[in-house]
């Protein structure tokens, strides 16, 4: 017996680990600068790895059902009711629950692209169908709920990123004001904010008083540095409480990722660290790297490097990881994530120094001088 067919669902292409890379060029993990899947390089609070710790001597009970005490404590933080916060694997799975609780066959959703392909991934699972919105290389990739309805036709969820990802665009208050005044009542607005803690813009966690069409995603991978464990949640209107009963799955999130969460949220030094540092290394990459790069409120920085596959390769080689942004329909860019400053600043050095000397080769080929195979412009 074989899956059901499969093949409209793009794969999802995540950055490769560094222990992966390292035994592919011999080298040991240590001697990499991974920058290519937006991690935390600071890792996660201590007070989460000491609570995280002592939640594992109590591994053989499940958690439980409704993650009562995490659940709470963003309640709190977001002053909403308890069962307004649906708690998941990652965010990833609470954009499952949200698809669970929307989608019949048949429904469509409207996505950005580029954007994060689980969006459509899950849609598809549920038996709904996507179409998409275009976010333009040509202007910054800017948000606007204009570019949004353009292309909306009665969509059953529509899907915002902000920041977005890969291009670190914001969609700004105003603009998602007028998109959730635009779309039809029956619509629901999911406005995915994995990289939130990172921008300036307030979270649309705030609008929820007065929406039912909205639902908010987050998650403890970015800036609290708990990719590893996989914790996010949803933050949906009043009138969705007891839908999460329904669709969660039972014990999704487990014992030391609830409290290494939990723990997390309580220290505000480290969040605001790993924020300033993401800062300063963005503002770094765009005055230093000798590519075109975009604005960005994230912690990452799309370049514009001429070809991604080349450079990404080329600077692996070198031992700094970056993301090739092919997956996501540009090929001619690569995301690097905000490392340490020492991690930035090599970042920087190898890859200035990759798009120089393909700036060569090809000055070389132009002038006939000589030529290599596969080479392209430089930045």
């Amino acid at each position: 017996m074989r899956p059901r067919d499969l093949s409209a669902n793009a794969p999802y292409v995540p950055g490769r680990g560094a222990e992966e890379v390292a035994r592919d060029l011999g080298m040991e993990p240590e001697e990499l600068v991974k920058l290519s899947s937006n991690e935390n390089p600071h890792g996660p609070s201590p007070a989460a790895v000491d609570a995280a710790s002592r939640a594992v001597a109590d591994a053989h009970v499940y958690p439980t059902a409704a993650h009562a005490d995490l659940t709470e404590r963003l309640a709190d933080e977001w002053d909403v009711d308890p069962e307004q916060v649906w708690v998941g694997p990652g965010a990833d799975g609470a954009l499952d629950y949200l698809s669970r609780a929307t989608l019949d066959p048949g429904d469509r959703v409207l996505v950005p692209s580029p954007g994060f392909a689980y969006y459509g991934m899950s849609a598809r699972y549920h038996h709904g169908s996507v179409a998409e919105y275009p976010l333009s290389k040509a202007d910054g990739f800017a948000q606007t709920a204009e570019g949004v309805l353009d292309a909306y036709d009665g969509e059953r969820i529509v899907y915002v990123t902000t920041p977005h990802n890969p291009t670190g665009s914001v969609l700004e208050r105003e603009e998602l004001r007028a998109l959730l005044d635009g779309v039809d009542d029956r619509t629901l607005v999911v406005v995915d904010e994995a990289y939130g803690e990172y921008s300036d813009e307030p979270s649309a966690v705030e609008l929820l008083d007065a929406r039912d069409d909205l639902a908010v995603t987050r998650t403890f991978s970015k800036a609290y540095g708990l990719a590893g464990l996989r914790i996010g949640y949803a933050v949906v209107p009043e009138s969705w409480a007891d839908a999460y009963a329904r669709v969660n799955t039972p014990f999704a999130a487990n014992v030391a990722a609830l409290a290494a969460a939990s723990a997390a949220l309580d220290d505000d030094d480290h969040v605001e660290r790993s924020v300033e540092s993401a800062r300063w290394a963005r503002a770094f990459l765009a005055a230093e790297l000798d590519a075109p790069t975009f604005d960005t409120a994230a912690n990452f920085v799309l370049a514009d490097v001429g070809d991604g596959t080349a450079v990404a390769e080329r600077a692996q080689q070198r031992g700094v990881i970056v993301r090739d942004t092919t997956s996501f329909g540009l090929p001619g860019c690569v995301r690097v994530s905000c490392g340490t400053e020492s991690e930035t600043r090599r970042a920087v050095e190898v890859l200035n120094d990759v798009l120089a000397e393909r700036e060569a080769v090809t000055d070389a080929s132009a002038t006939g001088m000589g030529t290599e195979p596969g080479s392209g412009g430089g930045a």
